[in-house]
């Protein structure tokens, strides 16, 4: 299908509706971000509500978020132009770039003292199962293997930056399950070392320069924190409590390539424009090669499939399934809805999210996609999350309508 005939006013009140009724009433958001594009441009953004619920800066669309997992599309993108180049192996032991994999044990649960009962795993991991969840790894407010290891033997979370979260046992043989967790940022460290770049530098000269990516970047610097909207979190109540002191490390022992990074809506929606338009960048350049974009959004999960996830520490992350009941798959590196959506979105589009209620989805076929941004925890909030289903409804219907109208 073409991209979309769309009146940018048309689409622009829309947006502007969804965004004012997402941070109105009760319950409600503290502020949210959203935009449109096609495969050509951007066709409206919308911001709303304010950057704290307990200060009066209003929400505006050039606020930086912390992106948590929409930071993975990005590393898998740059792997991607690795394996371009002919300097990475996506089926090659993914020890040879990232040689701390070679340590990497199975758990089969604990010993009677509480320690983890470990074995080899059968097979070497691969960055190809990196990219697809496969090898093993998962999250502590995921999967409660990993948050009995955090509670009862310090493992660090993630989110502190430290090598030492992500030297964690594999819960299963690679390539023999699915499980979300931080595969990703063992694929940053396979990055860095094929780049012999830390992956913020690798990054920025293969994905952001060409694509004008000016505000995304691991790290703040004083401009773009004066602009950074405050995490929140959600009481059982509804209400909401702003967290001024919540912030990603400064300078991280690890730049994670599955959570790290900060971006706004914008520089991001030149991220699946690029996506949607084959590889291109605004400019022209070739990013990606078609064949690739093409591989990449097949499923790779063969007869696996994407799992509900469950929330085991509700401070952080409610349970969360996306479109209940409907087959899902993995490409490299987003979820593939297997059937139509309800919202519109066909069957084979891309899509994925970030801890604190970051959505999007990248939509090859009818070329248009969108992202919604928020800080708020825990994840897969149902005001977040409701609001952002219809914000991706409210798309499709009105270019779905002026399209008709075109």
């Amino acid at each position: 299908m073409s991209t979309p005939v769309a009146d940018p006013r048309t689409v622009a009140q829309a947006l502007d509706e969804v965004t004012t009724a997402a941070t109105t009433g009760s319950p409600r958001m503290p502020g949210v971000v959203a935009g449109v594009t096609t495969d050509a441009r951007t066709i409206a953004m919308s911001a709303a509500g304010v950057r704290a619920i307990d200060r009066p800066d209003a929400m505006t669309t050039d606020t930086v978020f912390a992106m948590f997992s929409a930071t993975k599309a990005i590393t898998g993108t740059l792997a991607l132009k690795l394996v371009e180049k002919g300097l990475l192996d996506l089926d090659a032991p993914a020890r040879q770039y990232a040689p701390r994999l070679a340590n990497a044990q199975v758990i089969e649960g604990f010993d009677d003292n509480g320690n983890p009962r470990l074995r080899n795993p059968k097979t070497d991991i691969t960055t190809h199962q990196l990219l697809t969840h496969t090898a093993g790894f998962g999250y502590d407010f995921f999967n409660e293997t990993y948050s009995r290891l955090a509670r009862e033997l310090g493992v660090p979370g993630v989110i502190s930056g430290k090598l030492a979260s992500l030297e964690t046992p594999l819960l299963f043989d690679p390539g023999t399950e699915w499980e979300y967790g931080s595969n990703m940022d063992w694929a940053g460290l396979v990055i860095e070392g094929v780049t012999g770049m830390r992956l913020g530098e690798a990054m920025s000269e293969y994905v952001f320069s060409p694509l004008g990516m000016s505000e995304t970047s691991f790290g703040l610097g004083w401009e773009s924190a004066g602009r950074r909207a405050t995490m929140h979190h959600r009481a059982a109540d509804g209400s909401l409590r702003a967290d001024h002191r919540w912030a990603l490390p400064e300078n991280p022992e690890v730049q994670m390539g599955g959570h790290g990074l900060y971006s706004t809506v914008r520089d991001y929606l030149s991220f699946i424009r690029m996506w949607l338009n084959d590889g291109r960048s605004d400019s022209g350049d070739q990013v990606l090669r078609p064949e690739t974009v093409a591989f990449a959004e097949r499923n790779h999960l063969g007869d696996l499939a994407v799992k509900r996830l469950p929330g085991v520490n509700p401070r952080i992350a409610n349970d969360c399934e996306f479109f209940p009941g409907m087959p899902k798959s993995w490409g490299l590196t987003f979820m593939i809805n297997d059937q139509d959506a309800p919202t519109g979105r066909p069957a084979g589009s891309l899509a994925w999210a970030g801890l604190a209620n970051l959505y999007y989805w990248i939509d090859r076929r009818t070329k248009i996609g969108g992202f919604w941004a928020t800080q708020v925890f825990p994840f897969a909030d149902p005001t977040a999350l409701d609001r952002y289903l219809d914000f991706e409804t409210a798309m499709y219907r009105v270019l779905g309508e002026t399209s008709s109208a075109g």
